[in-house]
């Protein structure tokens, strides 16, 4: 998928992802088909998430980014996973249109994927999409999402790196931040520091301060002194006057080069793996069951049932699994 002109070759890879992307039978038969044979041209991508709440400026930074590797010298992949809009189901933000300059550039392919409104099928999709664009010869895969609710976890599932995006006042207020995202975070960005330049470094003092006490709370190996580890760091930068993009991709290159040294970057992709297959077993057996004829036809009286308070919920569960095998 490497070869032909690029133009050709965002054609194969649009059908590759639409392929991939859709529920049909014949389509999923063809999907793994292709999966299959793409593999081995996959892999040697860095991956990187990338999160933060609306408004924070992720497309802009994105974008800036993109921009900056593509100087580089490298391809960019952008996956961005948007909410889904209730009544198309469609994706809502349309991030080609905010990544303007980015989305025009030859090494550059920018793909929006709407959520559906399922985390699993977030991950699956954007796993999915992530091969195809690693085949191809992307050897920068950037996947965004929105900020909202648990997608963070399912981006953090399938990256190298995570990476949250936050405001200058942010750390005015680390209640408002999810601790269970501060967690994840391999480093933090506090965008639009040009706004307020004193808010900025108080964010960046408080929100390394906070990082330090989840260290040795959730993740201890952090909050050791241990030069072979890495340990999240905070950063200011101004994506909109392009101002300190070249330090952050400096950290980025730092924690590749680290992860891989001391083979935690190896060890992430095989129990992310691992994770990914188990997930789609289970998502696969919860399709089957629904389907499956006994289960069916029994399945609304007995959800009835536990909705007037008349069966235990745990009962019927056992009753419907009984009916399964």
């Amino acid at each position: 998928m490497a070869g032909g002109t690029p133009m050709a070759q965002r054609r194969a890879m649009a059908k590759a992802i639409t392929l991939l992307e859709s529920t049909r039978a014949d389509h999923r038969a063809q999907g793994d088909e292709l999966l299959t044979a793409l593999l081995p041209h996959t892999g040697r991508a860095f991956r990187l998430g990338i999160s933060g709440v609306p408004g924070v400026g992720k497309s802009t930074f994105i974008e800036a980014l993109g921009l900056h590797l593509i100087g580089l010298g490298h391809r960019v992949a952008v996956l961005t996973i948007d909410p889904s809009s209730t009544v198309s189901g469609g994706s809502i933000l349309g991030d080609k249109t905010r990544m303007e300059k980015l989305s025009v550039q030859e090494q550059a392919y920018i793909r929006p994927s709407p959520s559906s409104g399922t985390l699993g099928g977030v991950a699956e999709k954007t796993r999915e999409a992530m091969l195809v664009c690693e085949a191809a010869g992307y050897d920068i895969v950037i996947v965004e999402t929105v900020g909202v609710g648990q997608s963070e976890t399912a981006v953090n599932g399938m990256t190298d790196m995570f990476v949250l995006l936050q405001l200058p006042n942010a750390g005015d207020d680390l209640q408002a931040i999810k601790k269970g995202v501060m967690e994840l975070a391999d480093l933090v960005v506090i965008n639009k520091a040009d706004i307020d330049p004193d808010a900025a470094t108080r964010a960046r003092a408080q929100i390394t301060s906070s990082l330090r006490l989840l260290g040795q709370q959730g993740r201890p190996e952090h909050a050791l002194h241990d030069e072979t580890l890495w340990h999240p760091r905070v950063i200011q930068l101004s994506a909109l006057l392009g101002q300190g993009v070249d330090a952050f991709w400096t950290e980025v290159s730092t924690f590749r080069a680290l992860q891989t040294r001391n083979g935690r970057l190896a060890e992430r992709r095989r129990q992310q793996a691992r994770a990914w297959m188990w997930e789609r077993i289970e998502a696969g057996l919860r399709q089957r069951f629904r389907e499956h004829p006994a289960v069916r036809a029994t399945l609304e009286e007995t959800t009835g049932r536990v909705l007037e308070g008349t069966l235990p919920a745990s009962t019927a569960a056992r009753q419907l699994l009984g009916l399964f095998h």
